[in-house]
């Protein structure tokens, strides 16, 4: 009998991992009110599926459900984002999705520093995905931020050198080098210095780093964060961007 079931445990499919972070639109305010209540509308896009799984802040993955930042951006009331509609959009291609969430609200780039507590988790969360329950292979990095640096004009200015570091950094501590990143252009912020960061963004280029811009999108009333049918189209945004850039990519590589 334990011979069995061991087995039965390796035999369990790898597997496809994706990193959500950033701040507060990856993390997902979609349905959240006035009195930082979410509504506990989970649109059809956004349903969960049994090949949709989430790493939870202990580090166990369990079935993937909105709001998937519940337990990781604590200090907010978290609602829709794009990681549901994102897996949902990927799954017949990819299989079993491992959605490992780490999206902090209201954090600068600068916070995801090496070395800052945000980061060390960061990369922990995803070491722990790729080894733990099966085990499983890192596809991606979502990354939805800037908001929070268009407040100065230094934040603003140095945005661009601060993400460079970021994606080298990450690349190097999770050993894969040529690890996929697709960021989001910001679509709010503070208009003094909004155009400057969206510059820097939609600027990068590094090899297997693409950009999906979301200025345009509907905001809240806050001006500020997606409303929920703006995040399930930018999951489907992001979902095309990795099929189109990287999912035939890795298929082609994998090709004998």
């Amino acid at each position: 009998m334990g011979i069995f079931n061991s087995t039965q445990k390796e035999a369990q499919p790898k597997k496809q991992i994706f990193i959500l972070s950033g701040q507060s639109n990856m993390a997902g305010r979609g349905g959240v009110n006035k009195n930082k209540h979410w509504d506990g509308v989970v649109p059809p896009e956004c349903r969960p599926d049994h090949s949709i799984l989430r790493l939870n802040a202990h580090l166990h993955w369990e079935a993937a459900h909105e709001p998937l930042h519940a337990d990781i951006d604590t200090k907010k009331a978290c609602g829709v984002g794009p990681g549901m509609s994102f897996a949902n959009a990927v799954k017949e291609r990819e299989g079993v999705v491992g959605l490992v969430p780490c999206a902090v609200g209201g954090t600068a780039i600068k916070e995801w520093a090496r070395g800052s507590h945000l980061y060390e988790g960061m990369v922990k969360r995803a070491k722990a995905a790729a080894e733990g329950g099966g085990g499983g292979e890192i596809k991606a990095l979502l990354w939805y931020q800037g908001e929070s640096d268009t407040s100065s004009q230094q934040d603003a200015d140095s945005y661009k050198v601060h993400m460079e570091k970021f994606i080298h950094d990450v690349r190097s501590d999770l050993r894969l080098p040529s690890l996929p990143i697709i960021q989001v252009a910001i679509a709010s912020g503070d208009e003094k210095h909004m155009e400057k960061v969206r510059e820097a963004q939609k600027g990068i280029d590094i090899q297997n780093v693409v950009c999906v811009d979301a200025k345009g999108l509907p905001l809240k009333e806050d001006n500020l964060h997606l409303t929920t049918e703006s995040q399930v189209r930018l999951g489907h945004m992001l979902a095309d961007a990795y099929l189109n850039h990287f999912a035939a990519q890795q298929q082609s590589s994998s090709v004998p």
